[in-house]
């Protein structure tokens, strides 16, 4: 899901999507913290601008810093469509990206561990509430994604070979339909252009280790049924989604980047839900609707988007957030300090 105003840039990750140069062996995610006494009170106060930190890369939506054993993760209110981010920020979209990400943290911890540290111990003031210190991890070249409905460019697969990464489906799905049974799809990370749809053999061939393959795929199904299971207690619809995973110091698999967001998910009001046709979402496609019928030609540099379309795409993640956490976004960012 570069700072690339107006112009495309291969995008490398750091911990997922959060693209950009990057070190070797790092991913976007360290230790955790000195949990009391004497060790903790040796560690010194953040910076108060993240700014003062090493930068370790800049990505579409995410910056990248040095905390020495642990990474800082800050996600910014810019929006891309068509691979090209637009000059004019989404405000709060950041803080719905890093204060969902932490919800979903908190409630999978059980399924598998993740890479979420804190969103206040070590968080620069000026990035509080859309950032969160993490752990470092070895990530992994592959991209996980569930689906539950068919949608998006598994409806096109489908339509096309009646399969979607190699898995055979039921003949006669409409779009958006609910598949019978949640179907694990991964895709390549891509240095340049877009990610590509891969089999299993080929996702487990990239990760080098079968048996790896075969419990990330697991734990993936496992974390979306979780979440769709809540989502939909909430009246939203969890359609598909993607993890990033990585291996932590000790070996250990460990979900980093970003989970379960508008920006790695497509979310739907389950009310007017309605199979044969697309479906309104809470992300950004009311962007990318506004940008589609603008004119513009898709290709650098992207266009400002109107206020109204700032404001309407601005009340649709924070309503996916309120939806889905069950309290109001101004709490989130009360309790980090924002």
């Amino acid at each position: 899901m570069p700072v690339r105003i107006g112009a495309r840039v291969p995008e490398r990750r750091v911990g997922g999507r959060v693209a950009g140069r990057r070190r070797p062996g790092i991913g976007g995610c360290g230790e955790p913290a000195a949990a009391s006494g004497a060790a903790a009170s040796l560690r010194p106060m953040p910076p108060t601008a993240a700014a003062d930190l090493p930068l370790i890369a800049s990505g579409k939506v995410r910056e990248m810093y040095d905390l020495g054993d642990r990474i800082l993760m800050v996600a910014s209110d810019r929006i891309s469509t068509y691979d090209v981010v637009h000059p004019t920020p989404i405000p709060g979209k950041g803080a719905v990206l890093t204060g969902l990400s932490a919800f979903w943290f908190a409630k999978t911890g059980h399924i598998v561990a993740n890479h979420y540290l804190s969103a206040t111990d070590g968080v620069p003031e000026d990035v509080r509430g859309r950032a969160m210190v993490v752990k470092r991890l070895r990530m992994l070249p592959v991209e996980c994604v569930v689906r539950g409905y068919i949608t998006g460019s598994g409806w096109k697969d489908y339509q096309a070979t009646g399969r979607v990464s190699g898995i055979e489906l039921p003949p006669g799905l409409r779009e958006s339909e609910r598949l019978p049974t949640p179907i694990f799809t991964p895709s390549t990370k891509a240095e340049e252009g877009h990610d590509e749809a891969i089999d299993f053999d080929t996702a487990a061939e990239a990760v080098g280790d079968r048996g790896l393959m075969g419990r990330i795929r697991d734990v993936s199904v496992a974390l979306y049924e979780f979440a769709a299971a809540h989502a939909r207690e909430r009246g939203v619809i969890l359609a598909d989604t993607k993890f990033e995973f990585g291996l932590d110091a000790a070996g250990e698999l460990v979900v980093g980047d970003e989970v379960l967001t508008p920006d790695s998910s497509r979310y739907w009001p389950a009310d007017g839900y309605e199979p044969g046709r697309s479906q309104p979402s809470f992300d950004k496609q009311y962007v990318r609707d506004w940008a589609s019928s603008s004119g513009w030609d898709k290709t650098p540099p992207a266009p400002a988007i109107p206020a109204d379309v700032v404001e309407g795409t601005k009340q649709r993640y924070v309503e996916a957030y309120e939806r889905i956490t069950g309290e109001p976004f101004a709490d989130w960012m009360a309790r980090t300090g924002a």
